[in-house]
């Protein structure tokens, strides 16, 4: 799950917690809660996009790097 669709998730939610009233189905169907939950996936994907992405830039970005500062020996 990327950044983008963790936004989505979170928007989502939001609007299903803050922004629907929470009887518009009916008393069987808890839209708010289902709003949390989306609003937690969202979290969660979001919070692993970022730690995942920081850890796979800096090894490509610093094996890069090392190729800049240092070009091949003839």
């Amino acid at each position: 799950m990327g950044i983008g669709v963790s936004l989505f998730f979170l928007t989502i939610g939001a609007i299903l917690k803050f922004a629907i009233d929470p009887d518009v189905l009916g008393k069987a169907v808890h839209i708010d809660v289902i709003g949390v939950i989306f609003m937690i996936v969202g979290g969660v994907g979001l919070l692993l996009s970022v730690i995942l992405g920081s850890r796979r830039g800096t090894t490509s970005d610093s094996h890069l790097m090392e190729h800049e500062n240092h070009p091949p020996r003839p």
